[in-house]
């Protein structure tokens, strides 16, 4: 038996959580699959899976085989093509997650930029607003406006967004325009909760170079930035979010821009990853290529202003 295709094969039926699924994605025979899975278990001397007619769950021992798999094959292939061409024209699959609106705005129409660099590199890009787990989920790097508490993973600094306070035409009909910050006791916010922490409603600006919050009442709480924006479109109140992300919403007038000359602090964005001795080669250009996208993106929001 191939150690490494077993491996591999491990890690998809983990991942996909079935036999079948993981067999299709790849392209063998769901007998090879099971027969490969049957025979490493045996080798090892472990279950590394407790299967039923309807699911497939991995068990303890199997989490631990699973990460460590993860390494020794990102290990393998980083090995593997130090001498080849493929350094400079890496090979294979990268699944990377980040909130869905840099997905939409910013990174998905930049990316056949990418593929066009690097032929042979085939991505899955998910998108979330939540913390992801990297080593459980399969990703191989994320980006968050927050940096990681985990002390497995590296976070590096990408980006700083531009934000924007703004509210729906509607909502400032009803309740006025504030001109001031004392105005906005007669408003409220947009509440937003990230998985497994309390909702939050407050705005901040910059006031004499430094970060000024003011806590508002809320009548929506949501998750997810695609839910945000939406729910200040429906007059749910004021948000603030990337300038970039709600510019067309800004230039139709589905949105309006309130408190111009207070300026939010701007939205940091990093991105996240295992540490730099299991960094794959096409992981590796991927981060490069997005440090590369995100400074172009700051270069030419800096020229607009």
């Amino acid at each position: 038996m191939d150690q490494i295709q077993a491996m591999r094969i491990f890690i998809r039926i983990k991942e996909l959580g079935s036999f079948s699924r993981a067999a299709e994605d790849l392209a063998l025979p769901r007998a090879t699959v099971s027969t490969t899975l049957k025979n490493l278990e045996q080798r090892l001397g472990v279950r590394l899976f407790l299967r039923t007619t309807r699911q497939v769950k991995i068990t303890e021992e199997g989490e631990i085989y699973y990460q460590r798999c993860l390494q020794l094959l990102a290990a393998f292939d980083e090995a593997d093509n130090l001498f080849a061409h493929h350094k400079l024209q890496p090979v294979g699959n990268v699944r990377i997650d980040m909130p869905h609106s840099v997905a939409r705005e910013i990174v998905l129409p930049a990316l056949p930029e990418f593929s066009a660099r690097y032929a042979h590199i085939n991505l899955t890009v998910s998108a979330n607003d939540n913390a992801v787990d990297l080593l459980h989920q399969g990703v191989d790097c994320v980006i968050r406006a927050w940096p990681t508490e985990n002390e497995n993973l590296q976070s590096r600094p990408i980006a700083m967004l531009a934000q924007t306070t703004c509210a729906s035409p509607e909502y400032l009909a009803r309740t006025g325009i504030p001109q001031q910050l004392t105005d906005l006791q007669q408003h409220q916010a947009v509440a937003y909760f990230f998985a497994h922490q309390p909702p939050e409603s407050h705005l901040e600006f910059m006031v004499n170079q430094r970060v000024q919050r003011v806590t508002l009442p809320h009548g929506l709480i949501v998750s997810g930035a695609d839910a945000y924006i939406a729910a200040a479109k429906a007059g749910y109140g004021l948000i603030q979010t990337s300038k970039r992300v709600v510019s067309q919403a800004l230039q139709s007038g589905e949105l309006v821009e309130v408190l111009p000359e207070l300026i939010p602090p701007p939205m940091p964005l990093y991105i996240m990853y295992p540490p730099g001795r299991f960094l794959a080669p096409r992981v590796r250009v991927l981060l490069d290529w997005l440090i590369e996208l995100f400074a172009r993106q700051s270069a030419a929001e800096k020229n607009v202003h």
